[in-house]
């Protein structure tokens, strides 16, 4: 302290970062009550698959370069949605099928309005202040393409169909939009680093339930093969190769002999063990003999063109919304992306 009794600029700012110690030790030691170091690690990664492909989807709808940061994973309680110093816009998804929980995404008023001001048309510089109807309905639609694409991302890595909801957007206050739909309890919050070219440098926020985060990372830990399964796999002899008789036991039984049968690798085999080797006989058709009308029927019918058809998806929509379409429309399918496609024939 100065002579003056004033505190110099080096004091001030030391004391600014002792407070922001304080804080963050005391946001890190409710996290670590909730969640363990693996966890708030699985949660990241399965953030980081996931929006990966949401920055990609993005990038397309908008044209122009997404950029997703490695997430951050806190918990936070529900008086600490207080401290929002912007507008917010609330987006929420449910899960229909994988998994049972729900998810509240956070952004700023300003980046929906830039989104959707792209979306309509424009080149996102100029967007409207005020968010009415439309400007909602195409942030919306932009969060149901990254949506489903993050679900199609976890389908993958989780190893079975995921499915969404269409998000519902909200413009209240996120405190009463997450207490009404995740509960007053504390929740995980999921924070990503924004970049839409030189437009958005913001943050984008995910929140769940704390129960809803643990049941993802039990899943995923659960479906990933342990060591033993793995070996146990490699060892296997696959079912292809297995020899089947009248005197062919039952699996169970079968499992407990190959554990005291020993494997070989390579070429060395004992001399004593030989190999069972039977050639492969296939049947025998005698030939069709086919009279000179029958042969030119058959030609002919070889030569009829056929139509391939590749079906991508299905969907209804009302005479209103047909002539609503106009290019850059968007029209969702009732499948989502990687999933295999229909083939018709005629």
């Amino acid at each position: 302290m100065g002579n003056d009794g004033k505190l110099s600029q080096d004091e001030i700012d030391a004391l600014l970062d002792v407070s922001s110690t304080e804080d963050d030790d005391n946001s890190s030691s409710i996290t670590n009550d909730f969640l363990s170091t693996m966890e708030i690690d699985t949660l990241g990664e399965i953030g980081n698959i996931s929006f990966g492909s949401s920055a990609t989807t993005l990038s397309t709808l908008l044209k122009e370069k997404v950029e997703i940061t490695t997430p951050e994973v806190s918990v936070i309680a529900q008086e600490e949605l207080k401290n929002f110093t912007f507008e917010p816009v609330s987006v929420q998804v449910n899960y229909l099928e994988g998994f049972s929980g729900k998810n509240v995404f956070v952004i700023k008023a300003e980046d929906a309005a830039i989104i959707s001001d792209i979306m309509l048309g424009g080149d996102g510089r100029n967007p409207s202040e005020e968010l009415n109807e439309i400007h909602l309905s195409a942030v919306q639609e932009a969060m149901n393409q990254m949506m489903g694409a993050a679900a199609t991302s976890m389908s993958t890595v989780f190893n079975k169909r995921v499915d969404i909801s269409p998000p519902t957007i909200h413009l209240e206050d996120p405190e009463k939009e997450s207490e009404k739909t995740l509960g007053d309890d504390p929740f995980v919050k999921v924070t990503f680093q924004l970049k839409v070219g030189d437009l958005i440098d913001s943050t984008l926020f995910q929140l769940m339930p704390i129960h809803f985060a643990k049941e993802l990372v039990d899943q995923l830990v659960s479906s990933e093969p342990s060591e033993e399964e793995v070996a146990s796999t490699v060892m296997e002899e696959p079912a292809s190769h297995k020899e089947y008789n009248d005197n062919y036991l039952e699996p169970e039984k079968n499992h407990s002999h190959a554990k005291d049968t020993k494997q070989f690798i390579g070429n060395h085999h004992p001399a004593t063990e030989q190999s069972n080797v039977q050639q492969a006989e296939f049947s025998s058709f005698e030939p069709v003999t086919l009279n000179r009308t029958e042969q030119r029927n058959l030609d002919m019918l070889l030569d009829v063109p056929l139509k391939v058809t590749v079906e991508l998806g299905r969907t209804k929509r009302t005479i209103k919304d047909i002539l609503d379409l106009s290019q850059g429309s968007i029209v969702e399918l009732d499948k989502l992306a990687g999933e295999p496609v229909d083939i018709l024939v005629n």
